[in-house]
């Protein structure tokens, strides 16, 4: 064997050698660089001449090695005959053991989730059922009357976050899961929250009346007594402040009421904040609730979600952070007050005459109309726990669809939780069943979500999204929200990321509202973006997957047209209440939610490639960008002094043309893509998946900002921002600065950029035009 060995060296460098060692220089004489290879020998003596470095240079004035002396007598040559053929044996074995190996290993990615090593995997990329196919097995699996006894089982008066009730629920919903055959874990959180007085009220006078106790609350509100004088401000919205201000109206120190409703209580209690008011009063005016008058409404007023004294991190462990607070929590304080009580305050105020379309409201108050406020809320410490299950994937286990539904309320929240957990709850185990007794297999994983604290802005996922904010937003490529999925019969909405759009009109189209019409015969009239689409609010718990995370997301519900179901946020919304609302079809409404949510679930899970459509995002974006050029040039033109000449939107406009080609190049590799090829999905997938977190600036803090997305995001960052801020310039605010548009400006079209060069590929894949 040694003297095969020293015979095989003798081969290709004409001495036997103990090791390699590669020399990576550039050819000074020429245009081409070279790799010369050395081969050092044992007593470290340098040699010349090697097949590869020969072939490399060109000019190279060494004879090559065929020319070279070598001894060849037969006993060399079996000698060389056998070394080669022992050689050609074991290089086939390796290479058998090797694709042997890659066929049986499981995909292992690193996951947020403890899932477990599954029985089997599906090694080929076509999934082991049509999808009509699963379209039928799932809805074999659904029923009304499957329903009755879940809503039963999980319908409770008293479950408010962190209460015993809470707890209580989340145990059933976990021992569903594992009936069900699912893994199964829980999350545990210690959140600081704002409950009403332990002792005591939260109270008001207005004028020289008599007391007025309040049980309903805003939590995160701030605490103390305020005097000052009343001022309507409508709806609390900005253009309402816009309104006021025009009028010549001091609001410096005012205490605003408002009426419930169009925008959350967050937002109303932040505009109001802005005008330097004192206090806010919301109340639910008989134009858009028709709730008894003396119903008290409990909410939050912070303008963000989540743990507020723990805001961008997790709250695992409050010990382990400094003292801090979200930049969304007020100063001022803020409080709901029944309707009854607003009537008798709106009656006697005096002052100016509201402005037209304010409602049947006539004064707007003056510096006499004095009320005093006080706010005793109290801030607790409380632990909640939020529930998974998950079916894991067969082919791409490592990434997953997220369902989820909040599963505490201020009340019985029947409409608010019951119907969004027990939807959750038989979506487990349809799909479940579906994968272990009818041979169904999802490419990609499901997780299902049960959780807690929502009603005090969706504490609780928000909690898991900051916890695993890394691993989620590389993984998890899209969010279903179950919240308030069934709130009347008469209509439906639906509130998504653009991405989503076309698997929405898929579910809509295939889904049936009776035995006769689908959802979107029944309700979109033809164009369903146009009549069943409404933006994504502050308050929908869908929107920190999509405007904190980047995830693709997705909220619906049947409604009950206008006015709104009135009872969200009471303790009124009752099984009773919300049979009134919807014709006793709960049980049926129940049962359409869920086929339309398991719908674009198995959708996501079963295909091939994610159904995403990327151009939706870049007729946003082009309406934005020109919004912003048309804004630049009447300031400009009017007021030139307020922006510097080389203030250009060329480089904005240029980002969304790198966008758009960058969408339509991915577009073409979807087409034109091996849907045989599991790799190949797996890389397109990931493209894909990208484009929504690429759009959440990298250049703002969570802390401050957390809703980081430039398109459906809030802040002065986003895109909506820069337009404001141009018009807040050509009108001359105060509070408007060139020089923080620019910094806006200039950051906000290289986040644009960014996502441009994430979807176009690899980097060598981009060039200037991209």
């Amino acid at each position: 064997m040694d003297q095969a060995r020293t015979t095989i060296s003798k081969i290709f460098n004409g001495e036997p050698h103990s090791y390699t060692r590669f020399n990576l220089t550039q050819n000074m004489e020429g245009d081409n660089s070279q790799v010369e290879m050395k081969l050092s020998s044992d007593m470290d003596e340098e040699v010349g001449g090697n097949g590869v470095g020969e072939h490399l240079n060109h000019n190279s004035s060494r004879k090559p090695y065929m020319a070279q002396k070598l001894g060849r007598t037969p006993k060399n040559l079996c000698f060389m005959a056998a070394s080669t053929l022992l050689i050609f044996i074991i290089g086939y074995l390796i290479g058998y053991l090797v694709h042997r190996k890659k066929d049986v290993a499981p995909n292992c990615a690193a996951s947020v989730l403890p899932f477990e090593k599954p029985a089997e995997h599906e090694t080929g990329a076509a999934p082991l059922m049509d999808w009509d196919d699963v379209k039928k097995l799932f809805a074999q699996k659904l029923s009304p009357p499957k329903f009755e006894p879940v809503l039963s089982e999980f319908s409770t008066a008293d479950h408010r976050a962190g209460s015993s009730g809470d707890e209580s629920l989340g145990n059933k919903v976990l021992n569903r899961f594992k009936e069900y055959g699912m893994n199964s874990w829980t999350d545990e959180h210690f959140v600081k929250v704002q409950d009403p007085p332990a002792s005591g009220y939260n109270k008001f006078v207005f004028k020289n009346g008599s007391e007025e106790r309040l049980d309903g609350f805003l939590s995160y509100s701030g605490n103390g007594a305020v005097k000052g004088a009343v001022l309507y401000a409508h709806y609390g919205e900005e253009s309402d402040f816009r309104m006021l201000r025009d009028k010549n109206i001091n609001m410096s120190g005012r205490v605003m009421l408002v009426r419930a409703g169009r925008i959350s209580f967050a937002e109303k209690v932040a505009n109001a904040a802005k005008m330097s008011a004192s206090a806010v009063l919301i109340y639910p005016d008989s134009a858009d609730y028709t709730s008894d008058e003396t119903t008290q409404f409990f909410g939050h007023v912070h303008l963000g979600s989540g743990d507020p004294y723990t805001p961008g991190f997790p709250s695992f462990n409050h010990t382990q952070f400094p003292p801090v607070q979200s930049s969304g929590l007020p100063k001022i304080l803020a409080q709901t007050i029944t309707a009854r009580m607003a009537t008798n305050i709106l009656r006697q105020l005096g002052g100016q005459n509201v402005p037209e379309g304010w409602g049947v409201v006539t004064k707007l108050g003056d510096e006499t109309d004095v009320i005093t406020v006080e706010v005793n809320n109290v801030l607790t410490e409380k632990k909640i726990i939020n529930v998974f299950g998950v079916i894991k994937g067969f082919v791409d286990s490592d990434r997953y669809v997220v369902i989820g539904a909040q599963r505490d309320a201020w009340g019985s929240g029947f409409a608010a939780s019951t119907v969004g957990t027990s939807v959750l709850v038989e979506l487990a185990r349809s799909i479940s069943d579906m994968v272990k007794n009818n041979g169904f297999k999802p490419r990609r994983s499901i997780v299902f979500a049960s959780w807690s604290a929502g009603e005090y802005g969706s504490v609780g996922a928000t909690e898991w999204l900051e916890g695993y904010l890394s691993s989620l937003s590389m993984k998890a490529f899209s969010y279903i929200n179950l919240d308030g999925v069934v709130s009347g019969r008469n209509g439906f909405k639906v509130a998504a990321s653009p991405l989503m759009y076309n698997l929405i009109e898929g579910a809509l189209k295939e889904v049936n509202y009776t035995n006769q019409a689908s959802l979107y015969s029944q309700f979109a009239k033809g164009n369903w973006e146009q009549n069943l689409l409404e933006p994504m609010k502050l308050d929908n718990a869908a929107y920190p997957f999509l405007a904190f995370s980047g995830i693709p997301s997705v909220s619906f519900r049947f409604t009950s047209g206008n006015p709104e179901y009135p009872y969200f946020g009471t303790m009124l919304d009752t099984r009773e209440k919300l049979n009134a609302a919807t014709s006793n079809q709960v049980p049926q409404l129940a049962e359409t939610a869920t086929r339309f949510a398991g719908h674009m679930v198995l959708r996501l899970v079963h295909d091939h490639l994610l159904r995403m459509d990327l151009m939706k995002y870049d007729k946003i974006i082009r309406n934005r960008v020109a919004q912003i050029n048309r804004e630049v040039l009447k300031i400009k033109k009017m007021h030139p002094q307020l922006l510097p000449k080389a203030l250009t939107v060329k480089w904005l406009i240029m980002a969304h043309g790198s966008y758009s080609r960058a969408s339509q190049s991915l577009a073409r590799d979807i087409k034109n893509s091996d849907l045989e090829d599991i790799e190949m999905c797996r890389i397109i997938n990931d493209r894909i998946m990208s484009v929504e977190r690429n759009f959440l600036s990298p250049y703002m803090s969570p802390k401050e900002s957390p809703f980081r997305h430039i398109l459906l995001g809030s802040g002065p960052h986003t895109l909506k921002g820069l337009s404001n801020h141009l018009e807040a310039l050509r009108a001359d605010n105060p509070e408007a600065d060139a020089d923080l548009f620019r910094h806006q400006f200039a950051l906000a079209t290289w986040t644009i950029q960014g996502c441009a060069n994430t979807i176009a590929g690899d980097i060598w894949s981009l060039d200037n035009e991209i």
